[in-house]
């Protein structure tokens, strides 16, 4: 919508007409802004929104409306960068005088790569409203939220928001039908089943990894589970942020694969390993690394509602030129939470009971896996006692470990 016309879509029948010309007015408001966990502590601040919409109108009209931020209520955090097109804004704006309710309106996850501690740069959010009765109705904004990769920051007014456009709406064609907000419920959350459904999202969970020695800070990033049910069993898709860490050196193409351990809970228990393809474009040092979405089948092995949370991360490294056995980094979920809950039924030979389901990550010695013994031991690979450089393990099999911050010395 231009700053001079505004185009209406005259009672549904397609016809576009004239418009008068569009005026906007900047708001300023208190707010407060709280992140989704492991986010940080809330947030004050006073944001200026800019609100666009046709002077004048006619009932039955749908008019567009359009919610410019221009000054968020704060920058960015200093927990991380936050990459390219990873933001969506979505905002609740109030409509009042001759009509009221609430409009739903949405930004396109469209920004540039925002630094720690930068502004935030927020998209334009859009709505069309169908205008029901004559008279003034005016739209102020409100309380919006900020959409990172699935996690929510909600940002609630702390101060009555002021008027950011008015629209004269006079008597004229149109049906006086329909009601005046857009879309529904913004929030996910956990899925449970029902009948006919065979896709299930779960909702992105924040997850602090701690690796030792092989990634410095360890690696913080959303965790998203999602399902889709294949008979009686489940295929399991996981995903994780954009650039979840930066690499320490020039990786080549298929030298990073990433595998995870999925924790049941509720009606059912073990683990769920899910694992994805390596890299296929080479990252150079200093680059962010994006780990591949992750795959794997959840078989039940009892009826009832069963959680699906994230757990255990293992990334295998394999140098040009490779060396004899590949190098795995253990990363231990520190904090972590339910992404998913099933309904589902029990399978011959599925999962259950304290068992793991599936085959862990690293090669095993009696119960527990390689990677986990590296990860629990003082956070760091260090920890093994590889004296001399190797261990032996099962009496056969030799491995030699190298920190993953000494692969910046590797090419």
């Amino acid at each position: 919508m231009s700053a001079a016309a505004v185009a209406l879509l005259f009672g549904g029948a397609g016809i576009l007409l004239a418009a008068s010309p569009a005026q906007a007015a900047d708001v300023s408001y208190k707010v407060e802004c709280v992140p989704p966990a492991g986010g940080g502590s809330p947030v004050q601040g006073t944001t200026t929104a800019s609100v666009t919409a046709p002077a004048t109108a006619k009932v039955g009209d749908e008019v567009e409306v359009v919610w410019k931020t221009v000054k968020p209520a704060s920058n960015n955090t200093d927990l991380m960068d936050l990459p390219k097109d990873s933001i969506k804004p979505i905002g609740y704006a109030k409509l009042g005088g001759a009509q009221s309710g609430e409009l739903k309106m949405e930004g396109a996850r469209s920004n540039p790569p925002i630094p720690k501690k930068s502004p935030m740069v927020l998209s334009d959010m859009k709505a069309k409203v169908k205008l029901t009765k004559a008279g003034d109705v005016t739209i102020s904004p409100g309380k919006y939220d900020v959409d990172f990769s699935g996690l929510l920051t909600h940002c609630t007014p702390q101060e009555s928001v002021g008027v950011g456009a008015t629209i004269k709406v006079t008597e004229g064609g149109g049906s006086t039908n329909g009601g005046t907000t857009n879309g529904g419920s913004t929030n996910g959350g956990t899925t449970a089943g029902s009948d006919g459904q065979t896709d299930f999202p779960g909702k992105p969970i924040e997850v602090a990894y701690t690796c030792g020695d092989f990634v410095e800070g360890g690696i913080k990033t959303p965790v998203t589970i999602n399902a889709k049910k294949n008979g009686g069993s489940y295929d399991l898709t996981v995903k994780t942020a954009k650039d979840v860490m930066k690499s320490p050196a020039d990786l080549p193409a298929g030298a990073l694969k990433p595998s995870m351990a999925i924790k049941l809970g509720g009606a059912d228990s073990g683990t769920v390993k899910v694992s994805g393809p390596a890299n296929k474009e080479p990252t150079p040092k200093g680059a962010g690394v994006t780990l591949s979405d992750m795959t794997g089948t959840y078989k039940p092995g009892k009826t009832g509602k069963v959680t699906l949370s994230p757990d255990q991360l293992t990334i295998e490294v394999v140098m040009a030129p490779a060396p004899a056995e590949p190098i795995e980094v253990p990363c231990k979920a520190a904090s972590s939470g339910v992404s998913l809950e099933l309904d589902v039924t029990a399978q011959a030979g599925g999962s259950g009971g304290p068992s793991t389901t599936g085959t862990t990550t690293g090669t095993t010695t009696g119960s527990d896996s390689l990677a986990q013994t590296g990860a629990q031991d003082e956070g760091g690979i260090k920890a093994l006692a590889l004296v001399a450089g190797t261990v032996v393990l099962l009496g056969a099999a030799v491995f030699t470990f190298t920190p993953w911050r000494r692969l910046r010395g590797t090419r």
